[in-house]
Order: C-alpha cells, then structure tokens, then sequence
C-alpha cells in the first residue's frame, strides 16, 4: 500500500455492531462536502448504486465515476473513496472532484479502490458492505467518439458526429446536421473512422442532400463520391489501412424491414454488397471481391496491413432467383462467417480468401471483426443471424486467439450482458474495448468499456462515466459506433459544415 494513502482505522464500540470511525487523514472532500460517521451501525443489505460501478477494472485516466445512490429509506449518504471522502446531493448522486480523483487513481494505479458507503436511516448512520474499484496499470486513448440517433431512425434530425474527453466530461461536435426538419437540408452522417488511431486521417459519409464521404487531412476536408457502373452503391462501412493512404469500403444495397410481430423492432438486410478499395491520395477506386451469391461486409485491416478481413454469407435461392422480397423473408437465415484476404503493399492486389471464423456451421453469425494492434485476436460479434446485431438481443462479443490455432473462439462472459453487445473497437494498447449495448432498457445504445488483460480476458464492463449520474438515463439518444483515438479531431466544426453544404463532391475514378 502507498503511504501517501489514506489509511482509515475502524474501532469497535459495543459488541452489537456500533463502531466508531477514526480517520488518520483525509485526501479531499467533494462537493458537497462531508465526513465519515462518527458512529454508524453495519448493514447486511447492498447499497444500490447507479451506474453500477462495483467490481469494475478501470483505466488511470478515466473522469470520475460519478454515480447515485438508490435507496427511499435514506436521506443522507456519504462516500468514501479510499479516503477521498463525498456527500450526496439530495438527490443522492455523488459528484466526486476531478483533481482529487485524478490523485486517487494515480496513487492507487495497478491497485484497487475500497469504497465505503454510508446512508443516514432515522437519523442514525449505516455502513453497507464495501466493494472494490480495480485501477489497472495501462492508460486508455485520452478520446472517444460516436454518433448520437435518436433509435428510430425515421427522421435525419438532430443527429450528429460528437468526441469525448475520457478524462474529464468534456464532450465537443465533430459534426452536426440540423436541429428541426427541413426538407432541403435533411441528410444523415455516419461511419466515421480513423486511420490507426490517429485524426490526422478520418472520415465519415453524408447520406441524402448534401451526400458523399468527407475525407479529412489534419485540419483540411474535401467531399469524394463513388459511384460507378461497375460498382454496386456508394461506399459504406470503412477501415482505413494502418500505414497507407487506402480505405477498405464495403459498398452495399440496403433495406430495412420493421416487423410487426417479432419482438426485435427492426432488421437491416443487404440485398447485395461487395468490397472496394478506394485511394485517398489519388482518388481511384476499385473492386476487391464482387460477387453475386455472397454479401460481403464489415471490412477490417490487420494492424500491419497485411490482411483484410470481413464478413461474408451465402445467398440462397428462391426459386432461379434472388429477390428483396426473398431475402427479407428468409432474414433469419442469413448466416455470417468471417474471411481473411492477404494483402501485398507494393502492387496492391489481394490474394485467396481463408476461412478465419465459420459460425454459419454452428448456426449463427459473425459481423464487426476487430484485429487487436498486437495482431493477437480477433474481436467480433455474434448472433443467431444477420449483420445488423446492434438490433439483435442475442448479440455478444467473441473473441479468437490468432496466436493458438488449438483454442476456439470463446465468448467475452464477463463484458457481455442478455441483451445486445455489438459494434467494438480496440484502444491502441490493446488493453481496452469500447462498446455499444442495449443491456439499460433494450431500447438505446449507450458506451461500455472493458479491460481486456494479457492473458486474454475481459473484465467486467462500466457505462462511461457522466458528470450527472441519470445523464445516460435521461438522454433520447443512441451512441452509434464508438472509437478510440490518442488525439482530438482536428478539423474544425465550420470547416466541415462548408464542405458538406457547400462544396460539390470530386467523383472517384474508377480503376479496372
């Protein structure tokens, strides 16, 4: 234990269970501020706190983890957090100061927090079980952004492109498209991704008016369009490769059908999707797989790009034919695996396809595959069927040793949760995931992040951290696609809006 921290000596009174508490130093008090009970009776019970922080790995560089206490019988509570003691407000939400907590992790990184918690019933004073708080050793990317939808997804307003401070609450626009409806200026942003964790490269696509991908160069942005007779749409989920100036896009045919008796509101089906290789340097794009009996999705670079994976299933036929309406009918038994293509750098072509994950043979479905930046394991989701798992209740996260070809792929138990977990991405140590998760109320997608240790397991996810505790609750909105960088974008909000409403997209070449 470090001796500069705080060290608290509990005292017994009587033999029924009163002690008396006496603190040797106090590192801070928050806001508002408070003290340990002199005396106070110990409880049975488990404080039910939310977010539910109990037992959770954290980075030591994460904002605080402010959270309430639920409890109608109490009018008081106090906190104390390895000796960084704090009052509740009357609402019984704890907000812990930033400078303080900052102290605390780096005291206590690679060791774990003590949180006491006591709760004032009837005027006398109870101390419920404690729990822990895990620091690891390695740090978490300083941001985090992601896309705030309303779920519906039947209007573009009010949504936008946005980037977090993990260490503090401080949250900015990357990109916002327009608070009310309008018919002339209604357009969708989505897909933004970074090239190896960094903003010197990014991207994201416009959708309706306005439409084409927006491709950023430090703190320049131009509007590029694909589109081309040999190419099936324009391009849609992307990944750019580590070192070179190359996207890999899926380009996809996409529906939506909303079910009127299934209990998972909506499913999202290709109709057709290849891959493409596009060239930021000299806006050129080509064609990597194009077939007409598979879909092939979610393409994803190895860390050292020498490899391209991505998800791909089986159409089957109706009949001598492949319809919409056959597809959205048999939606259930579109079934995913996941590919790997090798990649030569120097003349840019790919080689032959290896099977990496066949979860078809099993019955289920694979979609989002994430390499780790050690090129150690593969990260995906599955679910009983389909792409679109952000939707599905079945989806969990799964993860594949690269490293050992005698283990099989085994589920992240302590990270996932009964309803849907999807849409990961990697910190650039390797050591965290980011998240979307539906496990609140079904109905939202909010951030959860998890330590992944070197051995290879994941620890037990936490809700990223708000100021105000009932934020995540509160907010009618959905985090879509959260990822990961060491730097904050560095393009300019007014840059961008000129590009996107007022600038003609460059159409890509396209190249045999």
């Amino acid at each position: 234990m470090n001796k500069k921290n705080i060290q608290l000596r509990l005292l017994p009174l009587l033999a029924g269970g009163l002690w008396v508490c006496h603190s040797l130093l106090l590192l801070c008090s928050c806001t508002p501020s408070a003290s340990i009970p002199a005396t106070f009776s110990e409880v049975a019970d488990t404080a039910v706190i939310y977010p539910d922080y109990r037992d959770v790995t954290i980075p030591p560089n994460i904002a605080p983890l402010n959270f309430m206490v639920k409890d109608a019988t109490a009018d008081a509570f106090v906190a104390d957090l390895s000796g960084l003691v704090c009052g509740a407000d009357e609402e019984g939400k704890m907000d812990i100061d930033t400078t303080a907590w900052r102290q605390l992790l780096s005291e206590h990184r690679g060791e774990s927090l003590t949180v006491d918690l006591y709760a004032r019933r009837n005027d006398k004073w109870v101390h419920h079980p404690s729990f822990q708080i895990h620091v690891a050793e390695e740090a978490i990317d300083s941001y985090l952004s992601y896309r705030l939808i309303e779920p519906g997804y039947e209007l573009y307003r009010q949504l936008g492109l946005y980037q977090r401070n993990l260490s503090n609450f401080d949250e900015v626009p990357i990109y916002e498209n327009n608070r009310t409806f309008e018919g002339d200026d209604n357009h969708c942003v989505n897909c933004h991704n970074y090239q190896n964790y960094d903003t010197q490269r990014m991207l994201f696509h416009v959708r309706a008016n306005h439409g084409g991908t927006i491709i950023t160069e430090g703190s320049e942005a131009h509007k590029i369009a694909i589109k081309h007779d040999s190419i099936l749409a324009a391009g849609v989920y992307p990944s750019w490769h580590p070192t070179q100036p190359l996207i890999a896009f899926s380009t996809n045919k996409t529906g939506q059908v909303f079910h009127l008796l299934h209990p998972e509101k909506i499913e999202v089906l290709d109709t057709e999707s290849d891959l493409l290789l596009y060239d930021a340097e000299h806006n050129e794009v080509q064609n990597i797989i194009r077939t007409p009996d598979y879909l092939e999705t979610f393409p994803c670079w190895a860390p050292d790009g020498s490899r391209l994976y991505y998800c791909s299933a089986r159409l089957r036929h109706t009949g001598d034919s492949i319809t919409s309406s056959s597809i959205a009918e048999s939606f259930d038994s579109l079934l995913y695996d996941i590919y790997s293509l090798p990649f030569d750098s120097l003349t840019r072509t790919f080689g032959a396809p290896r099977l990496e994950i066949s979860a078809s043979s099993q019955g289920l479905s694979c979609s989002v595959p994430r390499i780790s930046p050690d090129g150690c394991y593969l990260l995906y989701t599955l679910g009983q069927y389909g792409q679109f798992h952000i939707w599905h209740k079945s989806a969990d996260l799964w993860v594949k040793d690269l490293q050992d070809s005698l283990s099989g792929p085994r589920p992240l138990t302590p990270a996932n949760s009964p309803d849907a977990d999807s849409y990961h991405s990697w910190s650039s140590n390797g050591r965290w995931i980011v998240f979307s998760s539906r496990r609140e109320d079904g109905n939202y997608t909010r951030p959860y992040i998890a330590y992944f240790d070197r051995h290879g397991t994941a620890h037990r996810a936490f809700l990223l951290p708000q100021r105000d505790p009932e934020y995540n609750l509160l907010l009618l909105k959905s985090y879509n696609v959260p990822e990961l960088t060491r730097s904050a974008v560095r393009v300019s909000v007014e840059k961008l809006n000129h590009v996107v409403r007022h600038t003609e997209a460059e159409v890509a070449t396209y190249k045999e």
